[in-house]
């Protein structure tokens, strides 16, 4: 269990490193999500399933809210 940890914080931390490199702000967002998500089953392989669902919610909520201000940014851009 220990080496599938490993993995998705290595995975973790390449998003991480992406997401400061990214050129868009789209490109980010994505990055730090798959950050996110790889917390989300880290907590789930320590057994913690109520830490894991918490983190699904603020994690979902806040990629929602950033992806609409991005779209009523880029319509103002546009126009």
């Amino acid at each position: 269990m220990e080496t599938i940890i490993s993995v998705i914080l290595i995975f973790m931390i390449l998003g991480a490193i992406f997401a400061l490199h990214a050129r868009d702000l789209l490109s980010a967002l994505i990055s730090c999500g798959l950050v996110g998500y790889g917390l989300v089953i880290c907590f789930l392989l320590l057994r913690a399933p109520d830490v894991a669902i918490v983190q699904i919610g603020i994690e979902t909520i806040t990629l929602i809210i950033i992806i609409c201000i991005h779209q009523i940014t880029c319509s103002f851009t546009i126009s």
